[in-house]
């Protein structure tokens, strides 16, 4: 048989196998033209942010994916050094080295380098040594994936020794003022030709039993200072007239403690009238919270105004306006540009035993015709509208916004927890009572959102010894009130206005006295 009848044609096997070799290359072709460009699109780090602080240091840099890091400390000279995997060197990255400032109180310079392929290391050289927090945040609030490196002191700051430090925190006696000028306590008008409203009412009440106990349980470390109280025996059918409040706070804790009350000393006949009024060594401390900062910029009004910039300004204002009063300091939660966790402003205040804690913020809206000005205060219970339920969901976000190290962060829930266990009927009184004289002075200057304080769960008002109160000074999504709110005449009228608020608040409820030692 021909051997082209006994096998079948070469040709044709040799056209497929080489049809198949074809198709095989085409679409390995195919695949190296899809994968090929991967390696060329690195992670890329879209923006660098430097937070100093007296606090601590924040670093953060915004990427476009979860960078995955490492890092170490070297301790002399001090060094954090951190490698970042998947990342290559960019002009964005590299600017970080400029953003680091000369007054920076923990870094003191940044080194910027690609330490192996795709591996980029910075080495902070440090002022001192640190506990560094290194982190990721889950993009949120118009924010991408976010590594943060938090620099914290080995000897966390002290607010007490802060204000000594900086001259807030006297030791010495108690500060001359302008003769006429009222102390805590005195009683107050109104602003001349203000205009209250008539729904609201002034605050009005003796000292809450609650309120007493958690004072008397409080071990002062106030300096002594005096502070003059209203002279006693004042006659009874006087309108105006009310029983000693220390005498009635120290038989109210006595009360309590189970002890009887200490016996007033009586005074010599003939010498009574050369006395001076009875003194209390007492300073008053009052905490400002401004909100937001740092990474959270609050809320954004239309012409691009921020929250926290406004709030800082006002907070200033009343900073200032307050310690013109007699025997009283102010804490600021911060005073610059730099982000507070929400329990931490807490701790802030019950570290330097505060009397008052006061929040600072601007409301905003889904809507641009929302106006005006409200007070809130803590609530167990639940919100008194749908709007303070929401504007209190809102600003308990801010933790997330402005970034905490939750893997880190489990005292801080507990601390939550506990503090939110320990809010007390009386201490909500006394915010209400707190609450309503500052609203009633902030009627004067503005329109009202409520002519009523309301009531909402804030996680920054869960302080339980201390009447807390937050203020909305406008609605920065109102472009009206924006400008107002970045007018200085108008932030002027608010810090009196509060300033007003607190000395009608102490007018009705006199400082207490935080032992029988000061």
């Amino acid at each position: 048989m021909p051997r082209s009848s006994r096998f079948p044609p070469a040709a044709p096997v040799t056209t497929a196998s080489a049809r198949r070799r074809v198709m095989l290359k085409a679409g390995g072709t195919l695949l190296l033209s899809v994968v090929a460009p991967l390696p060329a699109s690195a992670n890329q780090i879209l923006a660098v942010r430097v937070w100093p602080a007296p606090e601590y240091t924040r670093v953060t840099l915004e990427n476009d994916t979860n960078l995955k890091t490492e890092h170490f400390l070297i301790p002399d000279p001090p060094r954090l050094v951190v490698d970042i995997d998947g990342l290559g060197l960019n002009p964005t990255l590299k600017s970080l080295v400029a953003k680091i400032e000369s007054n920076d109180p923990y870094i003191k310079q940044v080194r910027v380098g690609q330490n192996r392929p795709n591996v980029v290391r910075l080495v902070f050289d440090l002022k001192a040594e640190v506990k560094p927090q290194v982190f990721t945040l889950a993009p949120v609030a118009g924010y991408q994936h976010r590594l943060i490196f938090d620099l914290y002191p080995v000897t966390p700051v002290d607010p007490i020794a802060a204000m000594i430090e900086s001259g807030e925190w006297s030791t010495g006696p108690t500060k001359t003022v302008a003769a006429g000028t009222p102390a805590l306590g005195d009683p107050v008008s109104g602003p001349p030709g203000a205009t209250m409203p008539a729904t609201v009412l002034p605050p009005s009440g003796a000292i809450s039993p609650g309120t007493a106990a958690a004072a008397g349980a409080i071990v002062a470390a106030t300096p002594p200072v005096q502070i003059p109280t209203p002279p006693p025996v004042a006659p009874r059918t006087q309108p105006n007239a009310a029983p000693d409040a220390i005498a009635r706070l120290e038989s109210e804790i006595s009360g309590l403690r189970g002890t009887p009350p200490a016996q007033a000393v009586q005074p010599t006949p003939g010498r009574a009238s050369a006395r001076q009024p009875q003194k209390v060594a007492r300073m008053v401390t009052i905490a400002l919270d401004p909100g937001h900062g740092g990474e959270d910029p609050g809320a954004i009004g239309a012409n691009g105004s921020r929250e926290k910039d406004i709030v800082l300004e006002v907070a200033k204002r009343l900073k200032t306006k307050l310690e013109q009063l007699p025997n009283t300091r102010v804490m600021l939660t911060r005073d610059g540009d730099f982000f507070v966790p929400l329990n931490t402003r807490v701790q802030k205040a019950r570290k330097v035993q505060a009397d008052l804690f006061v929040s600072i913020h601007a409301d905003a809206w889904v809507s641009p015709t929302a106006s005006g000005s409200s007070v809130f205060v803590l609530s167990e219970k639940g919100a008194s509208s749908s709007a303070a339920r929401w504007l209190a969901s809102d600003q308990n976000r801010a933790d997330l916004v402005g970034g905490v190290n939750l893997a880190g962060g489990s005292a801080d829930k507990q601390l939550a927890s506990v503090l939110f266990d320990l809010s007390t009927t009386a201490q909500i009184n006394d915010s209400l009572k707190l609450g309503k004289a500052v609203l009633r002075e902030i009627g004067g200057i503005n329109r009202l959102h409520k002519a009523s304080v309301e009531q909402a769960g804030f996680a920054v008002l869960k302080a339980p010894d201390i009447p807390s109160i937050l203020v909305e000074t406008a609605f920065i999504s109102n472009p009206q009130e924006e400008a107002r709110l970045n007018d200085n005449g108008y932030q002027d009228q608010l810090a009196n206005a509060i300033t007003n608020g607190i000395r009608r608040y102490f007018a009705d409820n006199p400082p207490m006295a935080k032992s029988r030692q000061t």
